[in-house]
């Protein structure tokens, strides 16, 4: 067998593509979305069709295994194996052409589903399957899986959707395969010949849609189905070969469609009823339970329901005559549509998690029986869960019989995988028994490969093993999967990191941590739409390692130590989390709460232990003691002067630094106080509480009290407005810690913190609302004080009492009456109030105040230090340039600009030439003179 040396040499002398051996190109290919884990020699990106030949060519020469990779969202770790990875996103991902008027188009396997769907969208079509992970799932992966999602109901399987596929086998032969037997590897005509009984009789007798296990596709070879060789190719999971193109066919898009919502009494009760709707010719019915719903509102009554979508309001309302539902509801509004299906697309993440807490994982996500034994068998499931101590949500395609659930399963434990084993072989017979496939959707991969013959039989099998054996004499196309499987229980990938990282300073232990990202990507997407945030990196750059879960991943093998070996001072992962910008959208967007910048504080806190840091760690994270010497030796005006001419070391060159107040918000306050006799800093000041007048604490934030205290002052003045007293802590004396956080000095951030309690205690504690008008800091007070000092109940308490400008105006004022600016507004919501606070109460405030219009989602890009870093600037603008500054170039003139927090406000200046203000700042000029 050639080296691995030689390989990479030799693949390198002969592709365009990239090819990449590297620890952290192997590391981010070790696991899709599944519970598996496989360490690949190496990651190759193909530029085109010739690539993968020559590339194919190549490994076969060398012995060497390939595993052709999507957006490695498969569930059942067919997108991992130990050869080359062939990672064909990165160039192969054209829409080729497209013939609106013959419904149909040409596209390369890295094409993401969204993206063909939004340039036929125009035409009215679209591609029937469309599985939750549309906004970054392949079609090359849902070609290898014969993916399906909510709309087979309607228009098919992928499989039923194939025309056309260009295939390159090992060994780099192109073969083009459609209906008829042109380009088929020779032999198959004479398998199929010989085994038409076995065909008919294992397969295509009594089939049903969903049935995708295995070479399923097999029976459409058959005679009398057309030799609709595309066809069997689909589901094959990256077995028989690669495909470089395909012709798919398009669907027309209904113009109005409409969904009931159809209430019934228990799951059993909506299972028993998906099967008798289908002749109403609904485009989709999806079934859930309460369990995964949990307290999801605008639904109709009931402990279940189904989600009908119907091509118009007419029969719409004839399905609502003839249901025999509880409660039902007609949704014709299409954001009213969209805001429910979000409950259902949201379910993949829910699922996630038991009701308890506990995560669930993937292993039987999605077996499929008959529509008609549906009810039946989801009792029986949910006994066989109980059986075993084992807990889950099922949902999914009750049109279909396809139930998609998680389990708690124990992966790590001897005991635990040897009841996920004995649990895996009783459900693969409960599946069998009623006529059902292991895989209704998603493949079989490993997780369910080796069941496959209590599905299928001996005879079935061994037609499969001469199947794949005619495509790929060499067993070189992903071994290990679907014929001649790993078992089961092998290749898991949650030991190699149980119990290590330990300690971490802002949450569980790091492995506890990375383990939990599951793998499904939705960190991938670059859909803008709505208020999202994760993830401006990815966004910006388009590479793996800038992702959510391609950081988590890197992480997860670091702590592993088999390819990354560097443990905590490994380049790698410094590399990858250098450009997370901290901005915590991973926390709230991720379906499992993964939380990077918590990971990277984690991380950097470890690399630079012992060690002389980068320069900005010590300028832009020690930021509050620096200002608050400025501010000591009224020296603002000299380092302003000082700024605009010279350039601090270890900063970003680019960047214009922000100008430092001449007052800080907490001297004016004390003048103020101290001028009207009425107090001084430190205590209730001009806006003290009276007897039942609820006293505000607002917090002198490094932002608010150093940069904008102009901020502050609005602030004050709004708050006596609404008839609430304000105090005010000294300045400089209390601080969230956030910038110590954010560059990884963990310890400094303990100190600093105890510090700011130790002065809260010096005025009696915190005592009503606690008002944090930078967001950053009020979610560094609200997540990361208590995760600092777990053990003191000081932490919990102000953690606990911090509130939003929005948010104290609405609890605790809720009779005032906002000035009506009646204006739009246009700027940015910042990324730590979209994942950590929330804007509910902003948004009822704006409207209120007569304040119309969206702000805008994403980040901003500076993020904090992370913008005024060095070699993050590009980045930083890529991030403003998604969303931020188009919205602001297409504001209606009179627009107010808005943005909450500092950096928000800072990066608008520099790159957007606007001057955005507090929302506190607007409304205090609402106010008028006279207030």
């Amino acid at each position: 067998m050639t080296s691995t040396g030689e390989l990479q040499r030799t693949l390198r002398a002969e592709l365009r593509g990239e090819v990449d051996f590297s620890a952290a190109a192997r590391a981010l290919t070790t696991m899709d979305a599944s519970n598996y884990r496989r360490v690949p020699v190496g990651v190759v990106a193909p530029r085109d069709a010739e690539d993968v030949a020559a590339a194919l060519r190549i490994c076969a020469d060398a012995g060497v295994p390939v595993v052709p990779r999507g957006g490695g969202t498969s569930i059942a770790g067919q997108a991992t194996g130990v050869g080359v990875v062939l990672d064909l996103t990165r160039h192969m991902n054209a829409l080729v052409s497209l013939d609106p008027e013959a419904r149909t188009a040409v596209v390369q396997p890295g094409l993401v589903l969204d993206r063909l769907r939004d340039a036929v969208r125009p035409y009215g079509l679209t591609f029937g399957p469309d599985p939750s992970t549309h906004s970054r799932c392949t079609l090359g992966g849902m070609i290898g899986n014969n993916a399906c999602g909510a709309h087979s109901v309607a228009w098919g399987t992928t499989a039923d959707n194939v025309d056309e596929l260009t295939v390159v086998r090992y060994g780099g032969a192109v073969q083009r395969i459609g209906t008829g037997w042109a380009g088929a590897p020779a032999g198959l005509r004479e398998l199929v010949h010989a085994n038409l009984a076995e065909l008919r009789t294992g397969l295509a007798a009594g089939t049903f849609s969903r049935r995708i296990s295995g070479y399923g596709g097999l029976d459409a070879l058959l005679p009398e189905r057309g030799v609709r060789l595309a066809r069997a190719f689909c589901g094959s999971e990256g077995t028989l070969g690669v495909v470089t193109e395909a012709a798919v066919r398009l669907v027309e898009l209904p113009p109005a469609p409409v969904l009931a919502v159809l209430g019934y009494p228990d799951e059993s009760a909506a299972a028993d009823a998906a099967a008798g709707l289908l002749g109403h010719g609904p485009l989709t019915v999806e079934g859930m339970a309460e369990d995964l719903v949990r307290g999801a509102t605008g639904l109709p009554r009931g402990g279940a329901w189904l989600f009908v979508e119907m091509p118009d309001e007419d029969t719409g309302r004839r399905l609502l005559r003839d249901a025999d539902a509880l409660d039902a509801a007609l949704v014709t509004d299409p954001a009213a549509q969209r805001a429910l299906w979000r409950i259902r697309e949201d379910a993949a993440g829910t699922a996630t998690r038991t009701p308890s807490g506990a995560m669930a994982w993937p292993g039987w996500e999605d077996c499929a029986v008959p529509p008609a034994r549906l009810g039946a068998y989801l009792r029986e499931f949910r006994a066989l869960l109980a059986q075993h101590g084992l807990h889950g949500t099922p949902y999914g395609h009750f049109g279909e019989g396809c139930v998609h659930v998680r389990i708690d399963f124990d992966l790590v434990s001897a005991a635990g995988r040897a009841r996920f084993r004995a649990f895996s072989e009783e459900l693969a017979d409960l599946v069998a028994a009623h006529g059902g496939s292991l895989s209704g959707e998603h493949g079989d991969g490993q997780a369910r490969a080796e069941l496959l013959p209590r599905m299928y039989g001996p005879r079935v099998m061994e037609l499969f093993g001469a199947y794949k054996d005619l495509w790929d004499p060499a067993g070189g196309m992903n071994p290990g999967i679907l014929v001649r499987p790993a078992r089961l229980d092998e290749n898991l990938r949650f030991a190699v990191v149980a119990g290590k990282g330990e300690g971490m300073g802002l949450g569980e232990g790091m492995g506890e941590e990375v383990v939990r990202c599951v793998g499904v990507a939705k960190c991938r997407s670059t859909d803008t739409a709505g208020p999202g945030v994760m993830c401006p990196s990815y966004r910006a750059t388009g590479e793996e390692r800038h992702s959510t879960r391609g950081r988590a991943r890197l992480l997860h093998e670091m702590l592993a130590g088999e390819v990354i070996t560097g443990g905590w001072r490994s380049p790698e992962v410094a590399e990858a989390l250098d450009l997370c910008l901290g901005c915590k959208g991973c926390r709230s967007d991720c379906p499992v709460g993964v939380d990077v910048a918590a990971y990277k504080a984690e991380f950097l806190h470890r690399h630079w232990a012992g060690r002389l840091r980068p320069l900005s760690h010590y300028t832009l994270g020690g930021l509050p003691a620096w200002l608050r010497l400025i501010a000591a030796l009224r020296a603002a005006g000299a380092v302003n002067a000082a700024g605009r001419v010279l350039r601090v070391p270890g900063l970003a060159r680019e960047r214009a630094l922000p100008e430092v107040a001449g007052v800080p918000f907490t001297r004016w306050w004390g003048a103020r106080g101290s001028g009207r006799g009425t107090g001084g800093e430190g205590g209730a000041g001009a806006g003290g509480a009276g007897a039942g007048v609820t006293a505000v604490t607002l917090w002198p934030d490094t932002f608010t009290e150093y940069f904008t205290p102009e901020a502050g002052r609005a602030a004050v003045r709004v708050l006596t407005a609404a008839g609430l007293g304000v105090t005010v802590p000294a300045g400089g004396r209390v601080c969230c810690g956030l910038t110590y956080v954010s560059t990884g000095r963990l310890d400094r951030a303990r100190g600093v913190l105890r510090r700011t309690l130790d002065t809260l205690d010096d005025m009696d504690g915190v005592r009503g609302p606690v008002l944090v008008l930078e967001p950053s800091c009020a979610a560094a007070l609200r997540t990361d004080l208590p995760a600092l000092l777990p053990d003191d109940p000081r932490a919990h308490r102000l953690a606990a009492a911090v509130r939003t400008f929005a948010e104290t105006l609405e609890e605790h004022a809720p009779h005032w009456t906002p000035p009506r600016l009646d204006r739009p507004v246009a700027g940015q919501t910042h990324c730590h109030q979209h994942a950590v606070l929330g804007d509910a109460a902003d948004r009822r405030l704006r409207a209120r105040a007569g304040l119309t219009g969206e702000l805008s989602g994403g980040c901003c890009g500076l993020a904090g230090n992370f913008g005024f870093e060095p070699g993050h600037h590009a980045v930083s603008a890529a991030c403003a340039e998604e969303q931020l500054l188009p919205s602001l170039r297409t504001a209606a003139p009179d627009a107010a600009v808005l943005a909450d927090g500092f950096s928000c406000r800072t990066q608008i200046a520099q790159l957007g030439g606007h001057r955005a203000r507090h929302l506190a700042e607007l409304l205090a000029e609402g106010l008028g003179e006279g207030a």
